[in-house]
């Protein structure tokens, strides 16, 4: 039998039966206004990965760049604002070369229904839930290098950026609760109008709204920070070359980061959904770090005091269950047809179940 190579281009791109439609006539006319050259003929092609923004590659005054826009229907408050993304992305390429440079930002709806930015094109390789066997021997080299680049962001100074007033630090986490609950009813309405929500939603909010609010220093965030939103370099799989996704991008406690990062970091011994949902390979090839040793990992080379880590884990792997909560809400409202967002709906009652486990401490 031939066992066909894993593919990690970051150019792999949806069969046009399956692309989001958009007025690439309407793109041409409001470029060409501002100065740009652009076709529409053929189209930009619509690249595959991730649930929620639409990224798009283009030819633009001769070159590739990327053109990025929210997801079609209802937003989630706070999330795919392509205004914070452009701000992020046009200044902190400076001092973090990860960060690709954002080129410009249309704030009118009216060109393709939303705002929308384009953005510097960073090709190479991205991990998905495979890894080639030749990189087995190298993944608590990769898990180390996870741990590194949100390291080396997070000691990015704000002000030397222009990023010193992104974002209101203060009370971040005691907002950042407030803001996952509010989006769990919500996202309810959609995902759980013929039956419950699961009990253990209730115990789980209940839970962190009677504890007390740890606090750090406030740094950067990502807000998404995982494998996936890494780009490497396709010569040494290893080192990277790019990192995504900014629209949340915001200043606050960078603990949050973190423990967001273990929401995705899925081990063998994890309840199935897990692994269903997972955006990372850690539990389905050998040799990666577990989250504890991630954890000794990161307090050692941040230096970090991590004694209060059970309320962030508690509180990331929460919202990791509302990110998936809110996506299956848009197929649905009917606002996707994506048959991998349609797979979701069986597992949101055993990510919340698995939420509540952390809560008790059965799982770290």
């Amino acid at each position: 039998m031939t066992i066909k190579p894993i593919d990690l281009t970051t150019d792999r791109f949806f069969a046009p039966e399956h692309q989001q439609p958009e007025n690439w006539s309407n793109l041409q006319d409001y470029l060409e206004g501002i100065g740009h050259e652009f076709t529409p003929d053929p189209p930009p092609r619509q690249f595959v990965g991730g649930f929620g923004n639409l990224n798009f590659l283009i030819c633009l005054n001769g070159e590739h760049w990327v053109l990025r826009r929210p997801p079609h229907g209802p937003l989630p408050p706070g999330a795919n604002d392509m205004v914070r993304e452009f701000r992020v992305t046009s200044r902190l390429w400076k001092r973090f070369a990860l960060a690709p440079k954002g080129l410009l930002l249309c704030e009118e709806s009216e060109v393709l229904g939303a705002p929308f930015l384009i953005m510097q094109y960073r090709p190479g390789a991205v991990i998905q839930m495979e890894i080639p066997e030749s990189l087995h021997s190298k993944t608590r080299r990769l898990s180390e290098m996870i741990i590194d680049v949100l390291v080396e962001f997070q000691a990015v100074d704000p002000a030397s950026v222009g990023l010193d007033t992104l974002g209101h630090p203060e009370g971040f986490l005691k907002r950042a609760l407030a803001g996952w609950v509010k989006r769990f009813k919500v996202a309810a309405r959609d995902v759980y109008r013929e039956r419950d929500c699961p009990s253990s939603a209730a115990a789980i909010i209940k839970w962190l709204e009677d504890q007390p609010v740890p606090h750090q220093d406030h740094t950067l965030l990502h807000n998404d920070f995982k494998l996936n939103n890494i780009v490497l370099d396709r010569g040494q799989l290893t080192q990277p070359t790019a990192l995504l996704d900014w629209d949340m991008c915001t200043r606050g406690d960078p603990l949050f980061d973190f423990a967001t990062l273990l929401s995705y970091w899925v081990e063998p011994e994890d309840p199935p959904a897990l692994n269903k949902v997972g955006q990372m390979p850690t539990a389905s090839s050998p040799g990666w770090m577990t989250r504890q040793e991630v954890t000794e990992y990161y307090a050692m080379v941040s230096g970090r005091d991590l004694s209060d880590i059970h309320y962030y884990r508690v509180l990331t792997a929460f919202k990791h269950c509302i990110i998936f909560m809110q996506i299956y809400a848009r197929f649905c409202r009917g606002t996707t047809t994506d048959p991998r967002i349609a797979e979701l709906g069986p597992e949101l009652d055993s990510l919340f179940e698995f939420t509540h486990d952390i809560v008790q401490q059965r799982y770290f």
